[in-house]
């Protein structure tokens, strides 16, 4: 039997932008849609379940694996063909973009960056290799290869020593044990005032929220509990974090499986997620802890699950106040849960569909290969 398609280990960098892409929800839907499929895959969620939750096709699922595994993160970008035969060669641009992310000094330009005109003039006149090229096609070359004009960030590494084994760690229980696996985390803070977001409205009379609000109901947090094996998602609305809310919460995952044998939390260094009195009770009740490296949350598989809670009870709201807030967090994760499918029936499903193409010779989302 074919191993399961599965994301490839993210680097803290890709992490952190796939986080961010899936949080904030700001992009395209391509691209938002390829962040989502392929964050929730690093975590160990199979193909069905993220089929589900991003409202596509197994196939598109792994298709969107597959090509992350081969390239990276320009799997996010969506390639259209056609078009005129191309004026400038494959050797134009690698040299296009090695100037473009070469400080102009050190190319005997007085500049500390590049403007869209000055590389363009660069690239005329320069005697090493002239291209000559308008900006409109300059900016779309950088765009393709993935360069665009930002402002300098900082970055947030992960310093953990334990880094790598926490991750081979992640993996193993949710390749091995998918049904006995969980994932623990506090969402938030949430705050009561109105949250942009989108819907449908008539053309050029969009929906409108108060402009001017004053955050007099305080703060909250969702600790949100998800099963891998079944696809489940619960949790309660929190006034704060702390090790007594953790514990309560680790003990609702535990009667998820009464029978007594070991089952896997995967949860974040948080101080409230590893006081005494949790790990003398995860020791009794055999609850294995498996911790996320320090600065790497995006390796909890319920991180992805955050995202449309975020887009669809957040987005485009104005909660007159907590208890609301709650309901409509509760309400969301009703339909959410009564909406997934049977895990007995995708696993059939999928065995044929692996039937019907191992005998025809097809791999998954590959266009089948032409005779000889």
């Amino acid at each position: 039997m074919a191993d399961p398609v599965r994301a490839r280990r993210l680097t803290d960098q890709e992490g952190s932008k796939l986080q961010q892409i899936v949080r904030r929800g700001r992009h395209e839907s391509v691209r938002l849609r390829r962040a989502l499929i392929i964050m929730v895959s690093a975590s160990g969620t199979p193909v069905p379940a993220i089929a589900r939750l991003a409202q596509a096709h197994e196939d598109t699922v792994r298709d969107v694996i597959h090509a992350f595994n081969d390239k990276g993160m320009a799997a996010l970008e969506p390639r259209w063909a056609g078009g005129r035969p191309r004026l400038i060669t494959s050797d134009d641009e690698e040299f296009i973009v090695t100037a473009a992310t070469t400080r102009p000094a050190k190319l005997g330009r007085p500049f500390t960056h590049w403007s869209i005109r000055k590389l363009a003039n660069y690239l005329a006149d320069n005697p090493i290799r002239k291209v000559k090229i308008g900006r409109e096609r300059l900016r779309q070359i950088l765009h393709s290869r993935g360069i665009s004009f930002q402002r300098t960030r900082t970055w947030k590494e992960s310093r953990d020593p334990d880094k790598d084994a926490k991750l081979d760690r992640i993996e193993e229980v949710t390749s091995r044990f998918p049904d006995r696996c969980f994932a623990f985390d506090q969402f938030g803070p949430l705050s009561i005032r109105p949250c942009h977001g989108s819907c449908w409205a008539r053309r050029k009379h969009p929906d409108r929220i108060p402009a001017t609000y004053h955050r007099t109901h305080g703060i909250c947090y969702f600790h949100g509990c998800y099963s891998l094996g079944d696809d489940q998602l619960w949790g309660v609305v929190r006034r704060r974090k702390g090790g007594d809310h953790t514990l309560a919460a680790l003990k609702s995952i535990r009667a998820a499986r009464p029978d007594g044998a070991p089952i896997y939390v995967i949860l974040d260094n948080l101080s409230a997620n590893k006081t005494p009195a949790i790990r003398a009770w995860a020791v009794r009740q055999k609850v294995k802890l498996c911790f996320t490296p320090t600065s790497a949350s995006w390796a909890n598989p319920i991180e992805a699950q955050f995202g449309p809670l975020r887009t669809f009870v957040m987005g485009n709201s104005d909660h007159p106040g907590h208890p609301a807030l709650a309901r409509q967090l509760h309400a969301y994760l009703r339909w959410r849960n009564a909406n997934a499918r049977h895990p007995d029936v995708l696993a059939a499903q999928r065995r044929e569909r692996a039937r019907v193409r191992s005998q025809r010779q097809q791999r998954w989302g590959r266009p089948r290969s032409m005779a000889a």
